[in-house]
């Protein structure tokens, strides 16, 4: 949708060729299975997807979606110990994803230039290895036909075919990198105890990845109408499982503390649990191809798909979309290199979230066929002493929060002064319980 936003802006005629047919209110669809567990949206992205489709912010928060301050909304374990809840650096939109894409679809479609084509598949591509002039589709009825275009978005997700697509235009294929821990992902949605059902914070407990065995994680999103959404994952060995009455006893015992699983203990499940296994890390480089067709873009997860524990992938396809509209604005629509530019261009906050991605998930068992590098193992040693100093100091808080929010580059732990505050390490005492305040303890029923 955000892609066809970005095209509208230049274009006459935007076509959407999706498998689906889209419901027009917040409603599950088959196409998106990940929309069953917990989804927030960075603030990296939520500016880009303000800038696309002006007020969307508003309308998500009049539809019920939370903006939530990071970190002070934010009650997180990290390997090091429990974060303080610092003043706000950035914020994060908390919302079902059916209620995300309903808003954001309504923006879009509202547009004349832009239409769906419900029901149809994508076959291939049309044109040769020097550009794409259209795609080949069959639709509900079994009819194939092509549909010519004077550029071409794969926005298809994890499952596109572009690479063969483009084999199959006599191009080489794009070096590709898989990195995957193994995670499996088990989701619930609950509705919270009445007195915690308005600005409670996010709870995570994350793993410790210096730890032997598995890693466990749990999240909680308060989201709209006064639900959580609870989200618990374990890589190899470590897994979630699907039985609804495990859901609670994983969450107190096999995290690193029992805190989700005591605050779900106190709620209504209101679903049964949804599981998913992939969660592979993987990217394609089409940046790095030798050469490139005109007229074609390959964006979000069909470019680059993540861990979804770290949350980046719906802010990265923000902000590529976003690209995808300027570079058209300034070199115009059709014009000679475009598509190249655009490749180009999107593979910087792709590769941020790749490295955010990949900088923990490399050490898991299994997740390589090499294992770290020496690269790998130096960022990781530098980015864990970054964590344990930001748990007691608020302005190495703010800096990682830069870099995680996708708001700035992460260049910016790399600075004299971040250099010597890491050296130094936390300025204030370890937290040994959770900064839950006295009043969010009782709303939840823990007090």
């Amino acid at each position: 949708m955000l892609a066809a936003a970005a095209l509208a802006d230049t274009a006459d005629r935007v076509v959407v060729v999706e498998r689906d047919e889209l419901p027009v209110e917040p409603a599950p669809r088959k196409g998106l299975p990940q929309a069953r567990h917990a989804h927030m949206l960075w603030s990296g992205g939520a500016r880009a997807l303000e800038e696309l489709l002006p007020g969307v912010a508003g309308a998500l928060l009049a539809a019920g979606a939370r903006r939530a301050p990071v970190t002070t909304d934010m009650v997180v374990l990290s390997a090091h110990g429990w974060f303080r809840r610092w003043p706000e650096s950035h914020h994060v939109i908390l919302a079902g994803r059916d209620l995300l894409d309903a808003t954001v679809r309504a923006r879009v479609l509202a547009d004349e230039r832009v239409e769906v084509l419900g029901g149809t598949e994508v076959l291939g591509l049309v044109g040769d290895a020097g550009a794409v002039t259209g795609v080949r589709v069959r639709e509900r009825d079994g009819r194939e036909r092509t549909l010519g275009a004077g550029m071409v978005v794969d926005a298809t997700g994890r499952a596109s075919g572009a690479p063969r697509w483009l084999a199959e235009l006599g191009l080489p294929a794009p070096e590709r990198r898989e990195v995957d821990s193994g995670l499996v992902y088990a989701s619930r949605l609950y509705l919270a105890p009445e007195a915690a059902r308005d600005g409670f914070p996010v709870v995570n407990v994350q793993p410790d990845p210096r730890a032997e065995g598995p890693g466990r994680a749990g999240f909680l999103l308060p989201i709209e109408d006064g639900r959580w959404i609870v989200t618990l994952n374990g890589t190899r060995g470590g897994e979630p499982s699907a039985a609804d009455d495990d859901f609670v006893r994983f969450a107190r015992e096999e995290l690193r503390h029992p805190l989700i699983g005591e605050l779900l203990a106190r709620a209504e499940p209101l679903s049964g649990v949804s599981v998913t296994r992939t969660t592979v890390n993987r990217r394609y480089f089409y940046e790095r191809m030798p050469a490139w067709p005109e007229n074609f873009t390959v964006l979000g997860d069909a470019l680059a798909a993540y861990n979804p524990v770290y949350g980046h992938g719906m802010a990265v396809g923000a902000q590529s979309a976003l690209l995808l509209r300027d570079l058209t604005r300034r070199y115009g629509a059709g014009s000679a290199g475009l598509s190249r530019r655009v490749q180009k261009a999107v593979a910087r906050p792709v590769g941020a979230a790749w490295d955010l991605a990949t900088g923990q998930d490399v050490f898991y068992p299994g997740a390589t066929e090499g294992g770290p590098t020496r690269r790998d193992r130096l960022v990781a040693g530098y980015v864990s002493r970054l964590m344990r100093t930001a748990t007691g100091n608020g302005r190495i808080a703010r800096r990682v929060t830069d870099v995680t929010s996708l708001e700035r580059r992460a260049e910016v732990l790399l600075t004299p002064s971040v250099l010597l505050a890491a050296a130094v390490g936390p300025l204030r005492e370890r937290l040994d319980e959770p900064p839950l305040t006295a009043e969010e303890l009782k709303r939840a029923g823990l007090q």
